[in-house]
């Protein structure tokens, strides 16, 4: 009678760890993110694991086209956090969206660029008249083509089609577009036969800045302070591992293979676009730089410029309470 008494005894002491196991998956929280294919050292994070570690969330990792899509995915429930460019960050929340942009993944600079195909007869932007120009709408490369276009007098002269990155390449092999504003991969797939015109980096020394960040559900956020916090402490520390030592981040690094496969790219294409984009960490994304004050006037200055193109119909009175600086404080 005692090896089946020994049995159930520990059986029974097992039963209590047993519970503590099934319940602690019965209580990890699914939370749906909102990713795009372009290139950022967070997508190594992405691949590691790293964000369902440090927050114990069961993260859905969902792709989208653009910041447009996310956005409209948010203000419906389905995303919980996201990543969007200010210009359909700034289109969502003067919609009525209750998102707050709690991090700066990166300043665009010139990884965007307005490229034309060889032998279009386009050399200068006033050539575009007349053409046909692809950009996915409501996002930062649709605000800067309507904004470039409005400098060069070809408002209204110029076709501009929504079409969304993953398609853009193969309307630029039918000859069905001339020039599209994009970012990579996309971008460097129309350079192979094309050249560019303009950046983004060259449209912000105009005092039209662009930037692309991760915005949270308002309600989500107030509700899961300790997971958002942990959630930017890994966004702090896997941006920190590039920006200290970008030169190590190679084709064949295991970094790079990895945002290489979250963005459907080929490693040896990573690296010079990183190389284009400006990724600031917490205490400079902390400043009056960006969520200390610049971000919300650069989203006052894109829905201003929305609404006179008529995007959006109205302007919130203040682009500060889009902005939560709370985590990237803490993450110093």
């Amino acid at each position: 009678m005692l090896k089946p008494l020994n049995k159930w005894i520990r059986r029974a002491a097992l039963l209590p760890l047993t519970a503590l196991a099934l319940m602690a998956n019965a209580q990890a929280q699914t939370v749906t993110i909102g990713v795009q294919s372009m290139f950022a050292p967070w997508k190594n994070a992405i691949a590691e694991k790293e964000f369902e570690k440090a927050t114990g969330w069961d993260i859905q990792w969902r792709n989208f086209d653009s910041g447009g899509d996310v956005m409209m995915a948010m203000a419906s429930g389905d995303v919980q956090i996201g990543v969007a460019g200010s210009s359909p960050i700034a289109a969502a929340v003067s919609r009525g969206v209750d998102a707050q942009l709690f991090w700066i993944l990166d300043n665009i600079a010139n990884a965007e660029a307005l490229v034309v195909r060889n032998g279009s007869g386009i050399v200068a932007p006033q050539d575009l008249a007349g053409k046909t120009l692809a950009v996915p709408f409501v996002s930062t490369t649709h605000f800067h083509a309507l904004f470039a276009l409005e400098q060069f007098g070809l408002t209204g002269k110029v076709k501009v089609i929504n079409l969304q990155p993953s398609d853009i390449p193969a309307a630029w092999e039918r000859g069905d577009i001339d020039a599209a504003f994009i970012w990579d991969p996309a971008l460097g797939r129309l350079k192979q036969s094309g050249h560019v015109l303009l950046t983004s980096g060259q449209l912000t020394d105009w005092g039209k800045a662009t930037f692309d960040g991760l915005v949270v559900d308002k309600a989500f956020a107030a509700a899961n302070g300790p997971g958002m916090q942990a959630f930017t402490n890994v966004l702090q520390s896997s941006t920190a591992d590039y920006v200290k030592a970008p030169k190590t981040w190679t084709a064949d690094s295991a970094q790079v293979i990895n945002v290489a496969r979250q963005s459907g790219a080929k490693p040896e294409e990573v690296p010079p676009v990183l190389a284009l984009y400006q990724f600031p960490l917490a205490p400079e994304q902390a400043s009056a730089t960006w969520l200390g004050g610049g971000a919300a006037k650069a989203l006052s200055a894109t829905a201003e410029f929305l609404k006179a193109q008529k995007k959006i119909p109205a302007l919130l009175a203040d682009y500060n309470t889009a902005i939560n600086p709370t985590f990237v404080q803490a993450a110093q």
